[in-house]
């Protein structure tokens, strides 16, 4: 039975409503950007070159404030905040590139990302619910994180990101610099969050396999949503495919990130 006291599970865990961004006095990059993440769903942003991509993942982590606009976090406003707020709200970032520290253990980086926690019993928890979900990270908990392969690494990176339990993660580009076998494997990951309950928002420049793992695909062009829908339905139509896939789709080449 449901706790009658508890508040409902919000519609969206992430917000981005009618938002505007860009960097010093340029042009605005974002231009009326509004996207929503569900729960436990992975959304996919796709798009050209320059359409805003990584922008707006910098935007939702609080690493660009928008220009307008708002953004909401499991129902609560969240608009100006920091990094760090956003952390506690519940949105996790995972940087584009390796971002472990290679001379420290895969506990050492892993544990990092449990700085702001002070409960011992939650942090085990947690250590034991990573480890479950990333298999690598208990077998080489102990070893060197530069000695692990970029896959490894990239698992890492994932099991540091919910130490913290969020209800979101902002993944940038996680298959840069990986062959097939282990962007593959680094897909499978994430289809692994989101059977843990975790939402992913997913930038990534292989647009074609990225959508083949999500459940909603936004088009982006020219910083707003040009169009957003089911991923298989945007994988199925062909003018998408010639226009933000790099061709046909029995072609399967990769897009490049903006």
């Amino acid at each position: 039975m449901s706790d009658p006291t508890s508040s409902p599970e919000p519609e969206f865990l992430l917000e981005l409503n009618d938002i505007q961004a860009g960097y010093g006095r340029a042009a605005m990059v974002l231009r009326g950007l509004t996207i929503k993440v569900p729960p436990a769903t992975v959304v996919c942003l796709v798009g050209p070159n320059g359409a805003g991509k990584s922008t707006v993942l910098k935007v939702a982590s609080g690493l660009l404030a928008p220009r307008s606009g708002r953004i909401v976090v499991n129902g609560a406003d969240v608009t100006g905040q920091g990094p760090q707020e956003m952390l506690t709200s519940g949105l996790a970032h995972v940087l584009q590139g390796h971002s472990v520290f290679r001379e420290m253990s895969v506990a050492e980086n892993v544990l990092l990302g449990a700085y702001t926690l002070r409960d011992k019993a939650l942090i085990a928890e947690r250590v034991e619910f990573v480890q479950s979900l990333f298999p690598i990270v208990g077998e080489r908990w102990k070893q060197l994180a530069g000695l692990l392969s970029g896959g490894q690494q990239k698992q890492v990176e994932f099991a540091r990101s919910l130490m913290v339990s969020p209800r979101v993660v902002l993944l940038d580009e996680p298959s840069m610099g990986l062959d097939p076998k282990t962007t593959a494997t680094v897909f499978e990951q994430v289809v692994r969050m989101r059977e843990a309950g975790v939402a992913v928002l997913l930038v990534e420049q292989n647009a074609r396999r990225a959508l083949e793992t999500a459940d909603i695909g936004c088009v982006l062009d020219l910083g707003c949503v040009h169009i957003t829908g089911p991923a298989p339905e945007l994988l199925a139509d062909p003018q998408l495919s010639e226009l933000y896939l790099g061709g046909r789709p029995a072609e399967r080449a990769p897009s490049t990130d903006g």
